[in-house]
């Protein structure tokens, strides 16, 4: 079966690459490993793991980045099986390709994008890893448990993503004033959601959750670690809490877990 479609990487764009390992060292439990990267002057990218499988990555958000505007974020990467004609698709359909087709040697062929509305992602075409991509289990502590676009209307920008990935509408869930919170299916089944962006969000964007252990316990360690908790815990359906948040460097992350009790 084809991974196209599926979110396969995430990465944080951070100003301070040291002090992001310690802050989801301590709230996530990833462990950091330096990978060097002759591309780009030997500058490091750290690999973040949980249970030695890699779940994202980290990279310094230096000077000439700081100058175009860019501040710490993190990019969801979702397969293609063409990157070329991803980003051609990308435009066809409204979007924005920021940064065109390029090749990371021996890791794949990837694009930065932005949707009609102008939240950005990622698309990536992966070398197949030796063996296989590892096989997660859903829930699965350190991984990445949902994913949420803060963006367009979804009756609006739906059509782009299913365009794109083949993505399918799940339950739509009304919310009142802020209107409609719908649910998304890939292959894998419901893996993320969307809603039109709330005022506070200052552009459209999309927010990772990250699986974690107790909720609460959670929210705690987020504080202890220099990191701010703006909403939550809020239980949401399946017995999940959530609480999203902003971690020292001012990167928007969210985690989701179970409530003891």
């Amino acid at each position: 079966m084809s991974d196209h479609g599926r979110f396969i990487w995430y990465e944080l764009l951070t100003p301070d690459m040291d002090g992001a390992k310690r802050f989801y060292g301590e709230v996530v439990g990833w462990a950091a490993q330096d990978m060097p990267m002759p591309d780009r002057g030997g500058e490091p990218y750290s690999v973040l793991s949980a249970d030695g499988n890699g779940v994202a990555g980290m990279m310094n958000l230096g000077a000439p980045m700081k100058a175009q505007g860019m501040a710490a974020n993190w990019t969801g990467y979702v397969c293609v099986d063409d990157c070329d004609a991803a980003a051609a698709k990308v435009t066809s359909l409204g979007g924005v390709v920021m940064g065109p087709p390029l090749d990371i040697p021996g890791i794949g062929r990837f694009a930065i994008v932005a949707d009609p509305a102008g939240a950005v992602f990622a698309i990536m075409k992966p070398i197949p890893p030796q063996g296989g991509r590892p096989q997660v289990a859903p829930g699965t502590l350190g991984h990445a448990g949902w994913r949420e676009l803060h963006g367009g209307r979804p009756q609006d920008t739906f059509g782009f993503y299913a365009d794109m990935f083949g993505w399918t509408k799940d339950e739509a869930m009304p919310m009142g004033e802020m209107g409609v919170y719908q649910l998304f299916s890939n292959q894998d089944g419901q893996v993320g959601g969307m809603m039109a962006k709330p005022p506070q969000i200052p552009a459209p964007s999309w927010l990772y959750y990250f699986q974690v252990g107790d909720i609460e316990a959670a929210k705690a360690r987020i504080a202890g670690a220099g990191g701010q908790a703006t909403n939550g815990p809020m239980e949401v359906p399946g017995g999940q809490w959530i609480v999203q948040a902003m971690d020292p460097q001012g990167a928007m992350f969210a985690v989701v877990g179970g409530k003891a009790g």
